[in-house]
């Protein structure tokens, strides 16, 4: 993730998995629209 917010974005993502965040889990949520954060639940 590259971009002026990256940093609040990977650091929410990185306490996901240190918390045993599976991909299902992002699967399970709702992304905010519209953002870049988004695209982490639209991974396919």
């Amino acid at each position: 993730m590259l971009g002026k917010h990256g940093g609040e974005i990977i650091q929410g993502i990185a306490i996901t998995i240190n918390m045993g965040g599976k991909k299902s889990d992002f699967d399970a949520t709702v992304g905010i629209h519209p953002s870049a954060a988004e695209e982490f639940v639209t991974m396919r």
